[in-house]
C-alpha cells in the first residue's frame, strides 16, 4: 500500500540533503501515517483510516463529517 494520507491525500516528498560544503543529495520526506479507528455517528460504525498526523490533529478538531466534506472525500469509499 502506498504511503499516501487517504483523507487529504498526501504523500512522500522529495527534495535535497545539504551538507555543511553545501553539496546536494536527493533524499526522500516520508509522511507520518497513522492508522486510526473512527467512529462515524450517523452510520452507526467505526470505519479504519491511515491518515497524516496533521489530518488525525484537524479530524480532532472539526470533526470527521466536516473534515470529509472539506476534502471532498465520500466515507463510504474510504472504509474499504
Amino acid at each position: 500500500m502506498a504511503r499516501r494520507c487517504q483523507v487529504s491525500g498526501k504523500q512522500t516528498g522529495s527534495g535535497n540533503t545539504v551538507s555543511h560544503s553545501h553539496r546536494k543529495s536527493r533524499r526522500k520526506f516520508k509522511i507520518n501515517l497513522v492508522t486510526k479507528k473512527v467512529y462515524i455517528a450517523d452510520e452507526n460504525r467505526y470505519v479504519t483510516l491511515r491518515i497524516s498526523a496533521r489530518m488525525l490533529k484537524t479530524l480532532n478538531r472539526i470533526g470527521v463529517k466536516s473534515l470529509m466534506k472539506k476534502y471532498g472525500q465520500d466515507i463510504k469509499v474510504l472504509a474499504r
